[in-house]
């Protein structure tokens, strides 16, 4: 019984692994611009047939769109269309977009990539400027309004990108590259504020 005791003893004194975010509280403001971390989220890569959609779309709880550079939104997830038979969904509401997606018995693949993904916030009157700083697609409000979504490019980075308002945009990238996304999104920042 005084083993018991002093392993329980031992295991409440050891030190917990808690996973921190990645650049977790990063922000920067300059005149016009804020570009900072967004807090976790869960997200999938979804992959599916025509067919599946209404079910998957059910399962989910938002109508996955089916329009090139288009997304939805409902309740804290957001579904963004990346390809003819390929979306990202993000949940920000604490829930779990692959669980759901395991109750769909319709055909498709889901990955969770919650723990390869970070997101970037970038906001105000300057934020288009900013984010063309890197990103070479026309992101005017005619070729790119809000709730466009496009997979793209952000210096050397692969990106997703998703115009959230007419003045935000929420920037998906690989968290290996995040450091380096921050970086070029807080010196574009900068440079717009002049």
């Amino acid at each position: 019984m005084a083993k018991a005791a002093a392993k329980t003893k031992a295991a409440a004194a050891s030190p917990s692994v808690e996973r921190r975010p990645a650049l977790a509280g990063r922000t920067l403001s300059a005149p016009g611009v804020k570009v900072e971390m967004l807090p976790p989220a869960e997200r999938i890569s979804l992959r599916a047939p025509q067919a599946s959609l209404a079910a998957l779309s059910k399962a989910l709880g938002v109508t996955l769109p089916v329009k090139p550079k288009t997304s939805a939104t409902k309740d804290g997830r957001t579904a963004l269309w990346l390809g003819p038979d390929e979306w990202m969904v993000i949940d920000e509401a604490g829930n779990d977009p692959l669980a759901d997606c395991a109750k769909a018995t319709a055909l498709h693949s889901a990955v969770g990539i919650s723990h390869r993904n970070v997101g970037i916030s970038v906001t105000g009157p300057a934020a288009a400027v900013t984010v063309n700083s890197g990103c070479p697609q026309d992101l005017s409000l005619e070729a790119f309004p809000v709730g466009a979504a496009s997979r793209t490019i952000l210096g050397k980075s692969e990106i997703v990108l998703l115009r959230s308002a007419v003045d935000t945009f929420r920037v998906e990238c690989w968290r290996s590259f995040s450091d380096y996304v921050f970086t070029l999104l807080s010196e574009a920042a900068s440079d717009a504020a002049n």
